[in-house]
């Protein structure tokens, strides 16, 4: 009987074949010795000659949405592999990380906050004033004995710099107290001459020690102050899921080691700074100045991996995206910003090796056409915007790329940078949060470098 049934039943698989003969008992045997694994065999035998059979029938696997067009790699010269992708179709490696933080002014910010002189105070808090009110008392007193001066003093003259900036940044600043560009405002808060005076002698360090400390600290001159301030920055606000990275430009033609020239810029001559700004309200959450060769920087690291490493490290960890210029942007730093948290959109330039031969024809490229490329977590959007000419988006940031309904045919990633790269902008008034305007950098020692550093702030409201 136990042959007849598993002769009737040809389909049955190996695991059913056996468990049936193993419910046998000696009864329905015919004496004979049964064998497990002959029959396991035939059984198995007959299953893969039925699946056989259905093949022809069964029917076509489904091809993932889009053009349809099989998937074609693409290699670069450091070897890595793209991947052709359908526009629209999301990627199953793309990152999902979540904001976490919440973004604002910080609780112990809040507590200080009872009026706008206390806001200000918490990015230039009195143990800064008491510093630079002494070294420069300090400094006044070689050539006048009984000159001094008060913090709030020190507090008005920072008051005149602030609203000079807001009112008339263009032209020399003792301007401000004539007749034809007269700010009441500053007249009656000091008089000139006083203002000129603390000008001159303004110092953010201890002259004496300035000398052993400039070899090892280019920055030596205002080092201290410089820091004290970037940490007040970062612990008086959250900023929030956007920042952006990018270099600023403050003017001035001082004769030292890292004033820089930069063809490009509106002031060719000036102090470039690095600086890490929140998207939504333009607050200035780090900032360091490029003074060169940096020893402390690993051998082989990158210098645009590593500023930007530098700036992001308070803010990582959170699910934060940052948007950085094509100085900035690489696929490593997009693999070392996913490994803490941190996703990546910024432009890309064709020089680099990462880049597929496609990214870099421009010649047979239909204007408003797109492609998309995907290494792993990463995609690479390339958009002609004009005849013979490419962007390329670098994002680890987007699940997809889809293209607008303009006439442009613009991709989501190519709108999206163009709204996130906002760090030229952030002189910008927000009702929210408002941060410091510039800081700048003047000579005023003859034939001497004498730096000096002009805070000036929005405050937080």
């Amino acid at each position: 009987m136990a042959s007849v049934s598993l002769q009737r039943r040809k389909n049955l698989s190996t695991q059913q074949a056996l468990a049936l003969l193993r419910e046998m008992d000696e009864a329905d045997s015919d004496g004979g010795e049964v064998s497990f694994v002959q029959q396991a065999t035939d059984t198995s035998s007959e299953e893969s000659e039925n699946e056989t059979e259905q093949e022809p029938n069964m029917p076509p696997r489904k091809r993932p949405r889009g053009t349809g067009k099989p998937s074609q790699n693409h290699t670069a010269k450091d070897g890595t592999v793209w991947v052709e992708e359908d526009i629209g179709m999301p990627s199953a490696e793309a990152n999902r990380s979540c904001f976490t933080a919440q973004a604002g002014p910080t609780e112990s910010a809040k507590r200080k906050v009872t009026s706008v002189l206390q806001s200000f105070l918490c990015l230039l808090d009195v143990g800064m004033l008491q510093t630079i009110r002494e070294c420069t008392v300090h400094q006044a007193r070689r050539t006048e004995p009984d000159w001094n001066l008060a913090v709030h003093e020190l507090m008005a003259f920072i008051s005149i710099l602030f609203v000079r900036a807001i009112m008339c940044p263009v032209g020399a600043i003792v301007d401000c107290w004539s007749e034809s560009f007269l700010v009441p405002l500053i007249k009656e808060t000091m008089p000139r001459d006083r203002f000129i005076s603390i000008m001159q002698h303004l110092r953010f360090d201890d002259r004496d020690t300035r000398a052993e400390r400039v070899k090892t600290d280019k920055f030596a001159a205002i080092s201290d102050i410089w820091t004290r301030f970037n940490e007040n920055c970062a612990k008086s606000f959250t900023p929030g899921e956007h920042m952006t990275i990018d270099e600023q430009l403050f003017p001035t033609k001082v004769c030292c080691p890292f004033t820089q020239y930069i063809a490009t810029k509106p002031d060719k001559f000036g102090i470039k700074f690095w600086m890490a700004t929140d998207l939504d309200t333009k607050y200035v959450c780090s900032a360091s100045p490029y003074l060169g060769k940096d020893p402390s920087r690993q051998k082989g690291e990158r210098l645009a991996e590593n500023v930007v490493m530098k700036l992001m490290e308070p803010f990582l960890d959170d699910g934060r995206n940052v948007t950085t210029d094509n100085f900035f942007t690489s696929l490593s730093l997009s693999h070392r910003l996913l490994q803490r948290k941190t996703t990546l959109l910024g432009t890309v330039n064709k020089v680099r090796r990462e880049l597929p031969q496609l990214a870099k024809d421009t010649a047979k490229r239909e204007v408003f056409s797109t492609s998309v490329l995907r290494s792993g977590s990463v995609s690479l959007t390339i958009y002609a915007p004009k005849k013979n000419k490419t962007v390329c988006v670098l994002s680890s940031m987007h699940q997809d790329v889809t293209i607008g309904d303009g006439r442009k045919r613009k991709p989501n990633t190519i709108t999206d940078y163009n709204h996130m790269e906002v760090c030229e902008c952030v002189y910008n008034f927000t009702p929210v949060l408002q941060c410091f305007l510039m800081c700048a950098i003047q000579a005023y020692r003859k034939k001497h470098i004498l730096m000096t550093l002009s805070l000036c702030f929005y405050s937080v409201v």
